[in-house]
């Protein structure tokens, strides 16, 4: 049998024959039960487990052995202690005996217990309690009974020392509750179930018990709090006591829970009172994982650098290209699984991407605080994921929309401050959102980098000066032309200064200053400067150079808005043409570049060059590269020849910046906006 898991409306019952077995036979033993007193009074629902555990254990004759795994605080024990009185109530010739395990000396004042209950006689004075059980259950005259082992999590300590002392009959059941599915496994083999999260009715009902109906007066709130806590019993339980003992409601707890990070951390690991759970394990979420953290470092020390790595990702959606290289390909694998089953880290379907609970990341960085780890975690999750970010090329697109999640969750670190490798993330994700038409917070990005260069290096030094060329290309992006001239005229200078005319940095500076000139209506000083680079680049790069080619297609551009169009169609066609042997079809520079050479040809076509439906579509099928609202709205205005702009429909202005930022993909209705606005003269 398999893994099961999942929830069903019809409740398992016992057959006829089984029910009926009211009186015990005069040959059979008297059934004993050994069942601490934990049970939950809130214990709510979970009866498609339970059911499924009385079917594998009671009903399927070849099971003798079966294992319920899943995460710690999930509420493994609360089942096995309802499946124990079940079989007392409704299984009157069956014994129940209950051994915890989470140490030896537990297993063993268990079986002391049990050998006394049952009056077993040593054979030799060297017999131990746990041989004597042993002895005793394995035989035939011990009768039918089932044999719960509690809290097994501990895999050397199961297997090396106590697995041996495991009754066998036919006439017997073991259970044994783990948070381990690879414990699970090796010892059950495939005959395991998966205790899951509760359902949401399961984790209403519970919280409800506990709070009293009269605490549940916002129930937006209650249903957000449980979310939050992923349905987790063990955070219910915690959530509510705490909410009880203050006086607190939902809303408050929210609250607390989206403060600050030690907040957070405070309120799971706040310990209280539960009579349900062993004296001596601990009630707070975070310290009940901790032990499961510490059994991991223990046994698979990759395993727990990994998990202390992750926790300070992102933790939805982890693809595995993110996270860092171990020795071996097998040995990743080895450690994602250890992780995987104990419930810390979920596959999605495609196997290669992840998700952690905000939960588990949480208890895993109380764990990294407690061992005075933070620093040390954050830098390195910092430098890897700096060098593992890709450029802002097109041909990145994806992946670097995959990882930025990641790259912005470390960058909120305080403790990142200091590490010299958050600048160069910074401004490479300052690249990609600036790329993917998110120019505001470009400027953050980029103006964060210039703050931190600029107390660290010179004025003439080239990293200083790059972060100031990237801020001013987001001032431009994002509309403050006057900003964006200023600094790149002080850049421009410096390195007028400081590198030779061939110099790419220079030349690139003054490329992105002449298009700011444009953007401020200093036409003249762009195409000037422009045909300066231009002039350069033709004489230092190939035909087919990006970089020629964009100044190049700039400089058209320039030509067109100083009403030079027999230059700037003559300069497009050979861009284009050069563009049409070079790059792909649908490449976003070979679109815009067809597009502003159709525009001042005067047959604007942005349906057929930027789209491949009509604007009758529901949605235009447009390149990923011009998905951006803002980036599109961009290429088709520019595209747009002023000699098609008229005066009407200027009220029409006020729409714009609304349109302009909206985020999604672009559709058909915004296509004949903008075009509308365009051709109207609405927008420049």
């Amino acid at each position: 049998m398999g893994v099961n898991h999942g929830s069903v409306t019809n409740h398992f019952h016992m057959p006829k024959e089984t029910k009926e077995i009211n009186h015990r036979p005069c040959d059979q033993p008297q059934a004993h039960y050994i069942i601490p007193s934990l049970e939950n009074r809130h214990f709510t629902g979970r009866e498609f487990t339970l059911d499924l555990l009385k079917q594998k254990l009671f009903l399927q004759a070849n099971t003798e052995k079966l294992a319920l795994f899943g995460l710690g605080g999930i509420g493994k024990t609360q089942v096995a202690l309802q499946l124990a009185r079940w079989v007392q109530a409704h299984i009157p010739d069956c014994s129940v005996f209950w051994a915890p395990a989470f140490s030896l000396e537990s297993f063993e004042q268990a079986c002391s217990q049990i050998a006394k209950d049952l009056q077993i006689h040593h054979n030799a004075d060297s017999e131990s309690a746990m041989e004597l059980v042993h002895r005793q259950l394995s035989s035939d005259k011990a009768g039918k009974w089932l044999f719960i082992v509690d809290n097994a999590d501990d895999a050397d300590l199961l297997f090396d020392k106590l697995h041996q002392y495991f009754p066998a009959s036919h006439q017997g059941v073991t259970l044994l509750t783990t948070r381990s599915r690879e414990v699970a496994l090796s010892f059950a083999g495939r005959d395991i179930v998966e205790l899951q999260k509760m359902t949401t009715e399961e984790g209403v009902a519970f919280f409800t018990k506990i709070v009293g109906e009269d605490s549940l007066c916002d129930q937006d709130s209650t249903m957000k709090l449980l979310e939050e806590l992923n349905f987790l019993p063990l955070a219910i339980a915690q959530a509510a006591y705490y909410m009880s003992r203050n006086g607190g409601t939902s809303t408050r707890y929210l609250e607390l829970m989206h403060k600050t990070e030690k907040d957070r951390m405070r309120l799971a690991s706040r310990e209280f009172h539960d009579s349900t759970r062993y004296r001596r394990m601990s009630n707070a979420v975070t310290t009940t994982w901790l032990i499961s953290f510490n059994q991991i470092q223990s046994s698979d020390s990759s395993a727990a650098d990994l998990l202390g790595f992750i926790s300070y990702l992102e933790p939805k959606a982890i693809p595995r290209s993110i996270l860092p290289a171990l020795d071996s390909e097998e040995e990743m694998e080895f450690a994602i699984g250890t992780l995987c089953s104990y419930g810390f880290l979920t596959r999605r379907d495609n196997q290669n991407v992840f998700d952690m609970h905000s939960l588990v990341q949480l208890s895993t960085r109380v764990w990294i605080t407690e061992a005075r780890k933070t620093q040390q975690v954050i830098a390195t999750v910092t430098q890897h994921i700096n060098n593992r970010f890709p450029s802002d090329e097109y041909t990145n697109r994806d992946t670097w929309r995959m990882y930025l999640p990641h790259a912005l969750e470390i960058l909120r670190r305080e403790e990142s401050q200091d590490v010299s490798e958050r600048y160069s993330l910074l401004s490479k994700v300052g690249n990609c959102v600036l790329a993917d038409g998110r120019a505001k917070e470009a400027v953050t990005f980029f103006g964060k980098v210039c703050v931190w260069k600029g107390s660290h290096y010179d004025e003439e030094h080239p990293s200083r000066l790059a972060s100031q060329h990237e801020l001013a290309k987001a001032y431009k992006s994002n509309g403050q032309i006057k900003q964006a001239v200023e600094l790149l005229e002080y850049v421009v200078a410096v390195r007028e200064r400081t590198l030779d005319e061939e110099h790419p940095d220079r030349l690139a500076s003054q490329h992105t200053l002449a298009g700011a000139y444009e953007s401020n209506g200093q036409i003249k000083q762009a195409v000037e400067l422009l045909e300066h680079v231009v002039a350069v680049r033709e004489r230092t790069l190939n035909e087919e150079h990006p970089s020629r080619l964009a100044s190049q297609h700039e400089l058209a551009r320039s030509y067109e808005s100083n009403g030079q169009m027999k230059q700037a169609v003559e300069l497009l066609e050979h861009v284009v043409a050069v563009q049409e042997r070079t790059l792909d079809e649908d490449h976003p520079s070979r679109l815009v570049s067809h597009g502003r050479r159709e525009g001042e040809d005067g047959g604007w076509k942005p349906y057929t060059k930027y789209g491949h439906g009509t604007p009758a579509s529901n949605k235009c099928q447009l390149h990923p590269g011009l998905e951006s609202a803002p980036l599109f709205f961009q290429i088709i205005v520019r595209s747009v020849p002023k000699k098609h702009r008229g005066e009407e429909n200027r009220e029409k202005k006020e729409l714009w910046p609304a349109r302009q930022n909206s985020a999604g993909s672009v559709t058909a209705e915004d296509f004949e906006f903008c075009a509308e606005l365009a051709c109207s003269g609405a927008i420049e």
